[in-house]
Protein backbone atom coordinates (compact mmCIF):
# COMPACT_ATOMS: atom_id res chain seq x y z
CA UNK A 1 0.00 0.00 0.00
CA UNK A 2 3.05 1.80 -0.26
CA UNK A 3 2.86 5.12 -2.53
CA UNK A 4 5.72 3.72 -5.40
CA UNK A 5 3.60 0.50 -5.54
CA UNK A 6 -0.08 1.86 -6.02
CA UNK A 7 1.90 4.19 -8.31
CA UNK A 8 3.04 1.35 -10.35
CA UNK A 9 -0.43 -0.34 -10.06
CA UNK A 10 -1.96 2.58 -11.68
CA UNK A 11 0.37 2.91 -14.37
CA UNK A 12 0.51 -0.47 -15.21
CA UNK A 13 -3.17 -0.87 -15.43
CA UNK A 14 -4.24 2.45 -16.75
CA UNK A 15 -6.47 3.01 -14.14
CA UNK A 16 -8.36 6.39 -13.60
CA UNK A 17 -7.75 7.85 -17.32
CA UNK A 18 -11.15 10.56 -16.36
CA UNK A 19 -9.45 11.64 -13.19
CA UNK A 20 -5.75 12.17 -14.09
CA UNK A 21 -6.59 15.24 -15.44
CA UNK A 22 -8.02 16.98 -13.12
CA UNK A 23 -6.65 15.09 -10.15
CA UNK A 24 -3.34 15.00 -8.23
CA UNK A 25 -0.96 12.00 -7.62
CA UNK A 26 -2.17 12.19 -3.83
CA UNK A 27 -6.07 12.52 -4.70
CA UNK A 28 -5.31 9.38 -6.81
CA UNK A 29 -3.73 7.49 -4.37
CA UNK A 30 -6.50 8.61 -2.05
CA UNK A 31 -9.02 7.32 -4.80
CA UNK A 32 -7.39 4.00 -5.20
CA UNK A 33 -6.79 3.07 -1.38
CA UNK A 34 -10.46 4.01 -0.86
CA UNK A 35 -11.33 1.39 -3.69
CA UNK A 36 -9.52 -1.34 -2.26
CA UNK A 37 -11.14 -2.90 0.37
CA UNK A 38 -9.29 -5.68 3.38
CA UNK A 39 -11.61 -7.20 5.92
CA UNK A 40 -10.45 -9.00 8.70
CA UNK A 41 -12.18 -13.12 9.07
CA UNK A 42 -12.07 -13.40 12.71
CA UNK A 43 -13.13 -16.71 14.91
CA UNK A 44 -13.37 -17.50 18.33
CA UNK A 45 -10.60 -19.60 19.47
CA UNK A 46 -9.08 -21.26 22.71
CA UNK A 47 -5.71 -19.50 23.64
CA UNK A 48 -3.09 -22.47 24.33
CA UNK A 49 -1.54 -20.26 26.74
CA UNK A 50 -4.40 -19.17 29.41
CA UNK A 51 -6.73 -22.12 27.85
CA UNK A 52 -9.52 -19.11 27.64
CA UNK A 53 -11.73 -18.41 24.61
CA UNK A 54 -10.98 -15.63 22.76
CA UNK A 55 -11.20 -14.04 18.82
CA UNK A 56 -8.91 -14.26 16.54
CA UNK A 57 -8.37 -13.32 13.07
CA UNK A 58 -7.85 -16.62 10.65
CA UNK A 59 -8.15 -14.92 7.51
CA UNK A 60 -8.44 -11.75 5.51
CA UNK A 61 -10.64 -10.92 2.45
CA UNK A 62 -9.12 -8.34 -0.71
CA UNK A 63 -11.11 -6.81 -2.94
CA UNK A 64 -10.67 -3.73 -5.56
CA UNK A 65 -13.79 -2.41 -7.17
CA UNK A 66 -13.40 -0.48 -10.43
CA UNK A 67 -15.33 0.05 -13.80
CA UNK A 68 -13.97 -2.97 -16.02
CA UNK A 69 -14.23 -6.22 -14.60
CA UNK A 70 -11.06 -7.29 -16.50
CA UNK A 71 -8.99 -4.66 -15.25
CA UNK A 72 -10.49 -4.82 -12.13
CA UNK A 73 -9.72 -8.40 -11.28
CA UNK A 74 -5.90 -7.79 -12.87
CA UNK A 75 -5.76 -5.09 -10.20
CA UNK A 76 -7.29 -7.95 -7.67
CA UNK A 77 -4.76 -10.44 -8.77
CA UNK A 78 -1.71 -7.53 -8.39
CA UNK A 79 -2.91 -6.84 -5.31
CA UNK A 80 -3.14 -10.07 -3.75
CA UNK A 81 0.73 -11.15 -5.02
CA UNK A 82 1.89 -7.89 -3.84
CA UNK A 83 0.24 -9.18 -0.27
CA UNK A 84 1.73 -12.56 -0.80
CA UNK A 85 5.02 -11.08 -1.52
CA UNK A 86 5.27 -8.93 1.37
CA UNK A 87 4.20 -11.81 3.75
CA UNK A 88 7.13 -13.67 2.75
CA UNK A 89 9.57 -10.86 2.72
CA UNK A 90 8.50 -9.73 6.08
CA UNK A 91 8.63 -13.30 7.67
CA UNK A 92 11.92 -13.77 5.79
CA UNK A 93 13.20 -10.46 6.91
CA UNK A 94 11.91 -11.02 10.32
CA UNK A 95 13.76 -14.76 10.86
CA UNK A 96 17.18 -13.39 9.94
CA UNK A 97 17.01 -10.51 12.28
CA UNK A 98 15.62 -13.29 14.48
CA UNK A 99 18.34 -15.52 14.19
CA UNK A 100 20.91 -12.77 14.16
CA UNK A 101 19.74 -11.20 17.59
CA UNK A 102 19.72 -14.82 19.19
CA UNK A 103 23.10 -15.10 17.88
CA UNK A 104 24.55 -11.80 19.62
CA UNK A 105 22.96 -12.45 22.67
CA UNK A 106 24.01 -16.29 22.63
CA UNK A 107 27.55 -14.73 22.20
CA UNK A 108 26.91 -11.72 24.99
CA UNK A 109 26.02 -15.23 27.21
CA UNK A 110 28.92 -17.19 26.33
CA UNK A 111 31.48 -14.27 27.19
CA UNK A 112 29.83 -13.70 30.30
CA UNK A 113 29.51 -17.24 31.33
CA UNK A 114 33.26 -17.77 30.39
CA UNK A 115 33.77 -14.52 32.98
CA UNK A 116 31.71 -15.95 35.97
CA UNK A 117 33.66 -19.51 35.65
CA UNK A 118 36.72 -17.48 35.82
CA UNK A 119 35.65 -15.86 38.79
CA UNK A 120 34.75 -18.91 40.35
CA UNK A 121 37.45 -21.12 39.46
CA UNK A 122 39.72 -17.76 41.33
CA UNK A 123 37.46 -17.90 43.66
CA UNK A 124 37.55 -21.19 44.91
CA UNK A 125 41.36 -21.29 44.45
CA UNK A 126 41.13 -18.41 46.41
CA UNK A 127 39.43 -20.22 49.20
CA UNK A 128 40.29 -23.58 48.74
CA UNK A 129 39.62 -24.32 52.74
CA UNK A 130 36.55 -21.99 53.42
CA UNK A 131 34.08 -23.62 50.44
CA UNK A 132 30.53 -24.45 51.97
CA UNK A 133 31.20 -28.15 50.96
CA UNK A 134 34.09 -28.51 53.78
CA UNK A 135 31.63 -27.08 56.38
CA UNK A 136 31.38 -30.80 57.61
CA UNK A 137 35.04 -31.87 56.91
CA UNK A 138 36.67 -28.43 59.08
CA UNK A 139 33.93 -28.96 61.99
CA UNK A 140 35.02 -32.28 62.20
CA UNK A 141 38.89 -31.25 61.72
CA UNK A 142 38.27 -28.82 64.70
CA UNK A 143 36.68 -31.74 67.08
CA UNK A 144 39.07 -34.45 66.02
CA UNK A 145 42.28 -31.53 66.79
CA UNK A 146 40.82 -30.76 70.00
CA UNK A 147 40.57 -34.27 71.16
CA UNK A 148 44.24 -34.29 69.79
CA UNK A 149 45.29 -31.63 72.23
CA UNK A 150 43.39 -33.09 75.40
CA UNK A 151 45.22 -36.47 74.98
CA UNK A 152 48.41 -34.11 74.56
CA UNK A 153 47.66 -32.57 77.95
CA UNK A 154 47.16 -35.83 79.20
CA UNK A 155 50.33 -36.82 78.09
CA UNK A 156 52.15 -33.63 78.89
CA UNK A 157 50.93 -34.36 82.43
CA UNK A 158 52.37 -37.43 82.57
CA UNK A 159 55.33 -36.80 81.68
CA UNK A 160 55.59 -33.62 83.70
CA UNK A 161 55.09 -36.07 86.60
CA UNK A 162 57.42 -38.40 85.34
CA UNK A 163 60.14 -35.39 85.56
CA UNK A 164 59.60 -34.55 88.50
CA UNK A 165 59.66 -37.88 89.86
CA UNK A 166 63.32 -38.19 88.10
CA UNK A 167 64.76 -34.97 89.12
CA UNK A 168 63.88 -35.86 92.47
CA UNK A 169 65.80 -39.39 91.87
CA UNK A 170 68.69 -36.98 90.61
CA UNK A 171 69.46 -34.90 93.39
CA UNK A 172 69.67 -37.59 96.27
CA UNK A 173 72.43 -39.77 93.89
CA UNK A 174 75.59 -38.63 93.75
CA UNK A 175 77.51 -38.80 89.60
CA UNK A 176 80.66 -39.86 90.88
CA UNK A 177 79.31 -41.85 94.38
CA UNK A 178 80.75 -44.99 96.32
CA UNK A 179 83.34 -46.74 93.48
CA UNK A 180 85.42 -49.40 95.00
CA UNK A 181 88.83 -49.89 93.40
CA UNK A 182 90.29 -53.88 92.62
CA UNK A 183 91.36 -54.16 96.19
CA UNK A 184 87.98 -52.70 97.67
CA UNK A 185 89.03 -49.63 98.51
CA UNK A 186 86.29 -47.11 98.18
CA UNK A 187 87.12 -44.12 95.76
CA UNK A 188 86.13 -40.22 96.46
CA UNK A 189 84.99 -38.62 93.35
CA UNK A 190 87.13 -35.16 92.94
CA UNK A 191 83.99 -33.21 94.78
CA UNK A 192 84.32 -35.71 98.05
CA UNK A 193 87.92 -35.17 97.87
CA UNK A 194 88.37 -31.87 97.44
CA UNK A 195 85.41 -30.82 100.32
CA UNK A 196 88.00 -33.66 102.81
CA UNK A 197 90.83 -31.98 101.51
CA UNK A 198 89.30 -28.39 102.51
CA UNK A 199 88.27 -29.69 105.81
CA UNK A 200 91.66 -30.70 106.31
CA UNK A 201 93.60 -28.06 105.57
CA UNK A 202 91.01 -25.38 107.72
CA UNK A 203 91.97 -27.97 110.71
CA UNK A 204 96.22 -27.68 109.88
CA UNK A 205 95.52 -23.96 109.24
CA UNK A 206 94.39 -23.74 112.92
CA UNK A 207 97.27 -25.79 114.17
CA UNK A 208 100.03 -25.04 112.48
CA UNK A 209 101.54 -21.59 110.54
CA UNK A 210 101.01 -21.38 106.65
CA UNK A 211 104.54 -22.08 106.10
CA UNK A 212 104.31 -25.28 107.68
CA UNK A 213 104.88 -28.31 105.05
CA UNK A 214 101.07 -30.02 105.83
CA UNK A 215 99.12 -26.66 105.34
CA UNK A 216 101.16 -26.15 102.02
CA UNK A 217 100.41 -29.37 100.80
CA UNK A 218 97.02 -29.47 101.33
CA UNK A 219 97.03 -26.15 99.59
CA UNK A 220 98.89 -27.75 96.64
CA UNK A 221 96.50 -30.54 96.42
CA UNK A 222 93.25 -28.36 96.78
CA UNK A 223 94.89 -25.98 93.63
CA UNK A 224 95.75 -29.11 91.79
CA UNK A 225 92.26 -30.95 92.46
CA UNK A 226 90.20 -27.74 91.53
CA UNK A 227 92.13 -27.63 88.43
CA UNK A 228 91.53 -30.61 87.47
CA UNK A 229 87.57 -31.06 88.51
CA UNK A 230 86.94 -27.70 87.59
CA UNK A 231 86.16 -24.34 89.48
CA UNK A 232 84.29 -25.04 92.36
CA UNK A 233 81.78 -22.60 94.12
CA UNK A 234 82.52 -23.70 97.73
CA UNK A 235 81.47 -20.74 99.99
CA UNK A 236 78.35 -22.28 100.42
CA UNK A 237 80.30 -25.06 102.53
CA UNK A 238 82.75 -23.46 104.11
CA UNK A 239 79.92 -20.39 105.07
CA UNK A 240 78.30 -23.70 107.00
CA UNK A 241 81.30 -24.54 108.20
CA UNK A 242 82.25 -21.16 109.70
CA UNK A 243 78.32 -20.65 111.02
CA UNK A 244 79.65 -24.17 112.93
CA UNK A 245 82.81 -23.25 114.24
CA UNK A 246 81.14 -19.72 115.55
CA UNK A 247 78.73 -21.88 117.15
CA UNK A 248 81.38 -24.28 118.85
CA UNK A 249 83.55 -21.38 119.53
CA UNK A 250 81.28 -19.46 121.64
CA UNK A 251 80.27 -23.01 123.49
CA UNK A 252 83.84 -23.15 124.06
CA UNK A 253 83.85 -19.84 125.52
CA UNK A 254 81.10 -20.09 127.73
CA UNK A 255 83.24 -22.94 129.22
CA UNK A 256 86.61 -22.09 129.21
CA UNK A 257 88.63 -19.53 129.85
CA UNK A 258 90.33 -17.01 126.56
CA UNK A 259 93.76 -18.78 127.12
CA UNK A 260 91.94 -22.48 126.91
CA UNK A 261 93.76 -24.16 124.23
CA UNK A 262 90.08 -25.00 122.22
CA UNK A 263 88.88 -21.38 122.43
CA UNK A 264 92.47 -20.88 120.79
CA UNK A 265 91.94 -23.43 117.96
CA UNK A 266 88.71 -22.28 117.36
CA UNK A 267 89.44 -19.13 117.33
CA UNK A 268 92.09 -19.37 114.58
CA UNK A 269 89.79 -21.64 112.48
CA UNK A 270 87.26 -19.35 112.39
CA UNK A 271 89.82 -16.16 111.83
CA UNK A 272 90.91 -18.58 108.78
CA UNK A 273 87.42 -19.14 107.37
CA UNK A 274 86.52 -15.77 107.40
CA UNK A 275 89.56 -14.41 105.59
CA UNK A 276 89.25 -17.96 102.90
CA UNK A 277 85.90 -16.60 102.42
CA UNK A 278 86.72 -13.03 101.77
CA UNK A 279 89.34 -14.00 99.69
CA UNK A 280 87.40 -16.53 97.55
CA UNK A 281 85.05 -14.64 94.48
CA UNK A 282 81.19 -16.48 93.58
CA UNK A 283 82.18 -19.01 91.17
CA UNK A 284 79.61 -21.30 89.26
CA UNK A 285 79.47 -24.57 90.75
CA UNK A 286 81.14 -27.44 89.44
CA UNK A 287 79.51 -29.24 86.11
CA UNK A 288 82.39 -31.60 84.92
CA UNK A 289 81.07 -34.32 87.79
CA UNK A 290 77.58 -34.09 86.02
CA UNK A 291 78.64 -33.67 82.45
CA UNK A 292 80.53 -36.82 82.61
CA UNK A 293 78.77 -39.42 85.77
CA UNK A 294 80.44 -42.53 86.70
CA UNK A 295 77.81 -43.38 88.68
CA UNK A 296 75.66 -46.34 86.60
CA UNK A 297 72.30 -45.68 88.43
CA UNK A 298 72.62 -41.80 87.75
CA UNK A 299 73.39 -41.99 84.23
CA UNK A 300 70.07 -44.27 84.02
CA UNK A 301 67.97 -41.96 85.52
CA UNK A 302 69.79 -38.98 83.53
CA UNK A 303 69.21 -40.96 80.43
CA UNK A 304 65.75 -41.37 81.70
CA UNK A 305 65.17 -37.74 82.51
CA UNK A 306 66.61 -36.67 79.08
CA UNK A 307 64.15 -38.82 77.31
CA UNK A 308 61.34 -37.70 78.92
CA UNK A 309 62.58 -33.64 78.29
CA UNK A 310 62.71 -35.13 74.38
CA UNK A 311 59.28 -36.47 75.01
CA UNK A 312 57.93 -33.22 76.39
CA UNK A 313 59.96 -31.14 73.29
CA UNK A 314 58.49 -32.98 70.95
CA UNK A 315 55.14 -32.80 72.34
CA UNK A 316 55.20 -29.14 72.75
CA UNK A 317 55.87 -28.96 69.57
CA UNK A 318 52.92 -31.28 68.13
CA UNK A 319 50.35 -29.12 71.01
CA UNK A 320 51.94 -26.00 68.85
CA UNK A 321 51.04 -27.42 65.73
CA UNK A 322 47.82 -29.30 66.85
CA UNK A 323 47.20 -25.09 68.22
CA UNK A 324 47.56 -23.63 65.08
CA UNK A 325 46.08 -26.25 63.38
CA UNK A 326 42.85 -25.40 65.77
CA UNK A 327 42.52 -21.99 65.20
CA UNK A 328 43.06 -22.16 61.30
CA UNK A 329 40.28 -24.61 61.31
CA UNK A 330 38.12 -22.80 63.42
CA UNK A 331 39.02 -19.35 61.23
CA UNK A 332 37.57 -21.75 58.04
CA UNK A 333 34.78 -22.38 59.88
CA UNK A 334 34.05 -18.78 60.92
CA UNK A 335 34.74 -17.58 57.62
CA UNK A 336 32.54 -20.24 55.45
CA UNK A 337 29.12 -18.05 56.19
CA UNK A 338 30.59 -15.13 54.35
CA UNK A 339 32.20 -17.32 51.34
CA UNK A 340 29.55 -18.96 51.07
CA UNK A 341 27.34 -16.32 50.45
CA UNK A 342 29.84 -15.13 47.77
CA UNK A 343 30.19 -17.99 46.50
CA UNK A 344 26.34 -18.66 46.09
CA UNK A 345 25.75 -15.38 44.58
CA UNK A 346 28.30 -16.29 41.67
CA UNK A 347 27.12 -20.23 41.20
CA UNK A 348 23.57 -18.33 41.03
CA UNK A 349 24.95 -15.84 38.42
CA UNK A 350 26.63 -18.91 36.89
CA UNK A 351 23.22 -21.14 37.05
CA UNK A 352 21.25 -18.27 35.37
CA UNK A 353 23.29 -17.23 32.67
CA UNK A 354 23.94 -21.15 31.34
CA UNK A 355 20.39 -21.65 31.82
CA UNK A 356 19.71 -18.41 29.33
CA UNK A 357 22.20 -19.59 27.10
CA UNK A 358 20.63 -23.02 26.92
CA UNK A 359 17.23 -21.21 26.15
CA UNK A 360 18.76 -19.07 23.88
CA UNK A 361 20.46 -21.71 22.01
CA UNK A 362 16.83 -23.37 21.59
CA UNK A 363 15.14 -20.33 20.13
CA UNK A 364 18.69 -20.01 17.99
CA UNK A 365 17.94 -23.12 16.41
CA UNK A 366 13.86 -22.81 16.00
CA UNK A 367 14.87 -19.72 14.40
CA UNK A 368 17.34 -21.20 12.30
CA UNK A 369 15.15 -23.88 11.15
CA UNK A 370 12.46 -21.31 10.58
CA UNK A 371 14.56 -18.94 8.30
CA UNK A 372 15.58 -21.73 6.30
CA UNK A 373 11.94 -22.74 5.96
CA UNK A 374 11.10 -19.40 5.09
CA UNK A 375 13.78 -19.36 2.25
CA UNK A 376 12.36 -22.30 1.10
CA UNK A 377 8.83 -20.68 1.46
CA UNK A 378 7.62 -24.08 3.52
CA UNK A 379 6.87 -22.12 6.77
CA UNK A 380 3.94 -20.77 7.75
CA UNK A 381 2.82 -17.99 5.21
CA UNK A 382 -0.47 -16.32 3.83
CA UNK A 383 -2.32 -18.82 1.71
CA UNK A 384 -4.86 -17.98 -1.23
CA UNK A 385 -8.01 -19.57 -0.47
CA UNK A 386 -9.64 -18.10 -3.13
CA UNK A 387 -8.30 -16.38 -6.19
CA UNK A 388 -9.75 -12.97 -8.02
CA UNK A 389 -12.41 -13.87 -10.49
CA UNK A 390 -14.00 -11.97 -13.65
CA UNK A 391 -17.01 -10.18 -12.03
CA UNK A 392 -20.32 -11.09 -13.59
CA UNK A 393 -22.23 -7.75 -12.34
CA UNK A 394 -20.79 -5.28 -10.81
CA UNK A 395 -21.53 -4.57 -6.63
CA UNK A 396 -22.85 -1.05 -6.99
CA UNK A 397 -24.62 0.89 -8.06
CA UNK A 398 -27.88 -1.19 -7.15
CA UNK A 399 -30.42 -0.83 -10.15
CA UNK A 400 -33.03 -2.16 -8.65
CA UNK A 401 -33.37 -0.37 -5.74
CA UNK A 402 -32.89 2.59 -7.88
CA UNK A 403 -35.12 1.42 -10.13
CA UNK A 404 -37.71 0.67 -7.11
CA UNK A 405 -36.60 4.39 -5.38
CA UNK A 406 -37.16 5.84 -8.58
CA UNK A 407 -40.76 4.66 -8.92
CA UNK A 408 -41.95 5.33 -5.49
CA UNK A 409 -40.40 8.73 -5.84
CA UNK A 410 -42.35 9.34 -8.96
CA UNK A 411 -45.60 8.17 -7.81
CA UNK A 412 -45.01 10.17 -4.60
CA UNK A 413 -44.27 13.42 -6.52
CA UNK A 414 -47.42 12.60 -9.13
CA UNK A 415 -50.02 12.47 -5.94
CA UNK A 416 -48.11 15.49 -4.58
CA UNK A 417 -48.46 17.42 -7.33
CA UNK A 418 -52.03 17.16 -8.10
CA UNK A 419 -52.60 17.54 -4.55
CA UNK A 420 -50.79 20.69 -4.55
CA UNK A 421 -52.40 22.09 -8.00
CA UNK A 422 -55.86 21.21 -6.60
CA UNK A 423 -55.01 22.88 -3.50
CA UNK A 424 -53.97 26.33 -5.33
CA UNK A 425 -56.93 25.97 -8.31
CA UNK A 426 -59.32 28.41 -7.82
CA UNK A 427 -61.91 27.38 -10.78
CA UNK A 428 -65.55 26.51 -10.22
CA UNK A 429 -65.86 22.92 -11.14
CA UNK A 430 -69.18 20.94 -10.87
CA UNK A 431 -72.31 21.61 -9.18
CA UNK A 432 -70.44 21.09 -5.59
CA UNK A 433 -67.94 24.57 -6.57
CA UNK A 434 -70.94 26.66 -7.64
CA UNK A 435 -72.44 25.41 -3.88
CA UNK A 436 -69.10 25.94 -2.24
CA UNK A 437 -68.98 29.56 -3.59
CA UNK A 438 -72.39 30.66 -3.62
CA UNK A 439 -73.81 28.48 -0.50
CA UNK A 440 -76.86 27.45 -2.59
CA UNK A 441 -77.18 24.62 -4.84
CA UNK A 442 -77.85 25.25 -8.35
CA UNK A 443 -81.38 25.24 -10.34
CA UNK A 444 -79.85 23.11 -12.77
CA UNK A 445 -76.55 21.53 -14.57
CA UNK A 446 -75.32 21.71 -18.21
CA UNK A 447 -73.17 18.82 -19.20
CA UNK A 448 -69.88 19.88 -21.17
CA UNK A 449 -70.75 18.70 -24.66
CA UNK A 450 -67.52 17.33 -26.58
CA UNK A 451 -66.71 18.89 -29.90
CA UNK A 452 -64.48 17.79 -32.97
CA UNK A 453 -61.36 19.38 -31.70
CA UNK A 454 -62.02 17.74 -28.18
CA UNK A 455 -61.85 14.25 -29.43
CA UNK A 456 -58.55 14.63 -31.50
CA UNK A 457 -56.97 16.00 -28.50
CA UNK A 458 -58.06 13.43 -26.18
CA UNK A 459 -56.66 10.93 -29.13
CA UNK A 460 -53.71 12.77 -28.89
CA UNK A 461 -53.41 12.01 -25.62
CA UNK A 462 -54.04 8.77 -25.57
CA UNK A 463 -51.21 8.43 -27.96
CA UNK A 464 -48.70 10.35 -26.59
CA UNK A 465 -49.09 7.96 -23.44
CA UNK A 466 -48.63 4.67 -25.31
CA UNK A 467 -45.72 6.25 -26.61
CA UNK A 468 -44.40 7.48 -23.39
CA UNK A 469 -44.97 3.98 -21.54
CA UNK A 470 -43.28 2.41 -24.76
CA UNK A 471 -40.48 4.91 -24.28
CA UNK A 472 -39.80 3.76 -20.75
CA UNK A 473 -40.14 0.31 -20.75
CA UNK A 474 -37.37 0.73 -23.44
CA UNK A 475 -35.41 3.04 -21.40
CA UNK A 476 -35.80 0.89 -18.44
CA UNK A 477 -34.46 -1.94 -20.91
CA UNK A 478 -31.55 -0.04 -21.80
CA UNK A 479 -30.69 0.92 -18.10
CA UNK A 480 -30.63 -2.58 -16.82
CA UNK A 481 -28.45 -3.59 -19.68
CA UNK A 482 -26.05 -0.54 -18.74
CA UNK A 483 -26.62 -0.39 -15.07
CA UNK A 484 -27.16 -4.25 -14.03
CA UNK A 485 -26.60 -6.65 -15.84
CA UNK A 486 -26.44 -6.90 -19.29
CA UNK A 487 -29.20 -8.78 -21.39
CA UNK A 488 -27.53 -11.21 -22.34
CA UNK A 489 -26.35 -12.59 -19.27
CA UNK A 490 -29.80 -12.18 -17.90
CA UNK A 491 -31.14 -14.06 -20.67
CA UNK A 492 -29.05 -17.07 -20.20
CA UNK A 493 -29.61 -16.96 -16.45
CA UNK A 494 -33.16 -16.96 -17.12
CA UNK A 495 -32.81 -19.77 -19.16
CA UNK A 496 -31.17 -21.60 -16.76
CA UNK A 497 -33.92 -21.17 -14.41
CA UNK A 498 -35.94 -22.53 -17.15
CA UNK A 499 -34.21 -25.62 -17.20
CA UNK A 500 -33.80 -26.13 -13.95
CA UNK A 501 -37.53 -25.91 -13.27
CA UNK A 502 -38.08 -27.94 -16.33
CA UNK A 503 -35.78 -30.67 -15.52
CA UNK A 504 -36.86 -30.91 -12.36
Amino acid sequence: MTRANLMQVIEKYNLYTDRRGRDTTEELLDRMRKDIKLDMINSDVVDPRSGRPTVATIAFTLAFEGDNPEITQKVASELTSLYLNENLKTRTEKAAETVGFLGAEAEKLSQHIAEVEMRLSVFKKKNADRLPDLRGFNIQQTESTRKDLADLDIQMRALDDRKFYLEGQLAQINPMSSMSNDSGEKVLDPESRLKMLQSEYLSASSRYSPDHPDVLRFRREIKELERKSGVVDSSSEQAKELAGRRAELAAARQKYSGDHPDVIRLTKIVSSLEETLKKQPTLPEMVIAKSKPENPAYIMLQAQLDSVKNDMNSLNAKRADFKAKLAEYEKRTAQIPDVEREFLLLQRDYENSVRQYQEIQSKQMTAEVGEQLEKERKGERFSLIDPPHMPEQPIRPNRPAIIILGFLFSMVGSVGYVALVESVDTSVRGANGVMAVANASPLSVIPYLRNSEDQQRSKKIKKSIMVAFTGGIVVLIVFIHLFWTPLDVLWFKGLRKVNAVIGS
